[in-house]
Formats: structure tokens, sequence, C-alpha cells
């Protein structure tokens, strides 16, 4: 018993004289550490008379809880005595003004995105949402391209373990929702998205990219309404003098197909570096729905008609904002995005 007594008298004096942090440390280490001197006095209860071993369980026990209370206020007490000392030693002043909080914006594609749509909403169409992940049947067989058809390597798919389970390469799928769900009814609706293609990386392709696709299907729809369409949306986005070339093209899904090119924003038409020297930029390709694909989506080809046109948004921007390198879209770099 008079060694816990003179323990618990050198702990607490050992203890008041700790001058900073890392003596208390120290001083809990030699105490309450794995080879402590508590530990061990509580251990030596085994080496007392069994007459006198419940007293010194007790007295052992209670001089564990003093010290231990002991060092906890008096860790406490440092902390505050630290606190303090870095309060004067580095002053803040409260009244000082808060460091500004820089604001994001929307992504460029994103932005450009939506001022399409805005265009095409005031024209009347609707948008209409698809899924990324299709089956070949819909993204393929539908759209008028059947198996093992040569169109069909226009188009470099990314397909998933699940047999006929593929990423989307192109929004013209939706088309096939779209129609099947609305069919008899008039339809003018535009359908934006991200495909995806197993292409090169260069300057002017991705991987992924963002597609706008458009389609109007009614009684008497004509190549006319293509064209005023279009036009109208090229002079609505890159302004009100641009005129629009119509070339004939290749689609398996629109009969007939046409490429649309617009002057260059550039040279107006003169031809320079942007235009390749020959004055026209391409924007979008177009053309009516092929029959066979009104009859997929459930409508008469007899009775109905309708126009498509398909434009990549990524496209688009690089014509608005002169951009030489689509991968700038996705390289998250913020000396490009922080410029629009």
């Amino acid at each position: 018993m008079s060694d816990l007594a003179s323990l618990e008298q050198s702990a607490l004096a050992e203890l008041n004289a700790c001058k900073d942090e890392a003596e208390l440390r120290t001083w809990h280490t030699k105490y309450f550490g794995k080879q402590g001197e508590v530990l061990r006095a509580v251990k030596k209860v085994g080496e007392v008379p069994p007459a006198e071993r419940r007293t010194y369980g007790q007295e052992a026990n209670r001089i564990k809880e003093v010290l231990t209370k002991a060092y906890e206020a008096a860790s406490e007490k440092e902390k505050e005595k630290a606190l303090t000392r870095d309060l004067q030693s580095d002053a803040l002043d409260v009244t000082l003004p808060g460091r500004p909080v820089r604001r994001g914006r929307l992504h460029l594609a994103t932005r450009d995105m939506r001022r399409i749509t805005t265009i095409f909403a005031d024209m009347g169409f609707q948008v209409y949402r698809s899924r990324d992940v299709e089956d070949d049947l819909t993204n393929f067989e539908l759209l008028n391209m059947p198996q093992h058809h040569p169109a069909r390597d226009m188009w470099d798919t990314f397909h998933t373990t699940t047999p006929g389970v593929l990423l989307r390469t192109h929004t013209s799928p939706g088309q096939i929702h779209v129609m099947r769900e609305c069919c008899p009814k008039p339809i003018r609706v535009i359908l934006p998205g991200m495909c995806y293609r197993y292409e090169a990386i260069t300057a002017r392709s991705e991987i992924m990219f963002q597609q706008v696709e458009g389609l109007a299907v009614g009684k008497h729809v004509t190549m006319t309404d293509l064209k005023g369409t279009i036009v109208a949306f090229a002079r609505r986005l890159f302004g009100k003098d641009r005129q629009v070339r119509i070339r004939s093209s290749y689609f398996p899904f629109t009969e007939p197909s046409i490429e649309v090119d617009m002057d260059c924003m550039v040279c107006s038409g003169k031809g320079c570096g942007l235009c390749k020297g020959t004055g026209w930029l391409e924007i979008m390709g177009a053309g009516m729905v092929h029959p066979v694909v009104l009859t997929n989506g459930g409508y008469d080809p007899d009775r109905f008609s309708g126009f498509a046109f398909g434009m990549g948004v990524q496209r688009i921007s690089l014509l608005m904002h002169g951009i030489d390198d689509i991968r700038n879209f996705w390289a998250n770099d913020l000396r490009f995005l922080s410029q629009f």
C-alpha cells in the first residue's frame, strides 16, 4: 500500500511539472504505456497476501482513475495554452473580407446543345430522349440496315458481352422509339444524346460525341419543308446572312439523302484554312425518311412522309468558335474551358 501511495505522489508531481504537450506525452507513456508503472502496480495484486488483495486492488484502481483524470485535465489545459499562444503570435483579423469563390459555368458543349435545342423548340420541335444502350435490331435493322449490310461499315460499333446489345452509334434509333410511341399522330421532335463509335481519336473525331437528331412525320411533309427548316436553323445559329448548300448523299435510313453545307463564316465563301479552300463547311446530314423506316415505326408510307436530319454538337462548336481540335472537349483542361 505504501508503494501505491508513493506512486500516486510521484506521478502527480511529475505531471504538474510538465511544461508542454511533448512532456505530457512522455509522462503518459511512462505511467500508462504497455510497460507503464500504473499497469505494473495493478498486476502486482497477485503478489499481495490474499487477505489484502481486495483492499490493494481497490486502491490501485482508484489511483489509476485519479491519474487518468489528472492527465486529461492537464492535456486540455495545455491545448488552451497552445491556442492562446497561436492567436497571439499569428493574430487573425476577422474583419477582413473572405476569399472570393470562383463561380462555375456550363461546359461549352452543354451551352451549344442548349442553344440548338432552343432554336428547334422555337420552331415547334419537342425534345425526346432515348437510351444510350441499344439492341442491334433498333440500331441497325429497323433503320434499313439488315445483317451484313455494307452500310454498317460506316459505323465502328462498341458491342457489349451480351449478344445483340451495343452502345448506340447514332441517335437515329430514337426515331423508331418515338414513332412507335406516337403512331399514328404527327411528329416533330429532336433527339439529343451521346453516341459512341470505335474510331481512332484525332483532331476531328472522338470515340464519344453528342448528336442532335431531328424527325418530322406527317401528311404532305416534303423536301421543301426540310430545306426551310435547315435554312432557318443555320441562319438563327450562325447569323442571318448565312448561305446553305445542299448536296446529294447516301444514308440507308433516308431516301433521297442530302449533305448540308454552309458558307464559311471566316472567309465568307472565298476559301480559307478552316474550310480547306472550298468556301463551304459541312454542318449536317439529312433526307426524307425511308419508307422502310416509316413502316418499321408503324406509319403507312403511302399516307405519311417525313424528314430527318442529324448533326454533331461538337462539330457545330468547332465551327462556331474556331476550335481546331475536338479532343479539347473531353480533356478537362481549364485553360481551354475557361475561354468560353
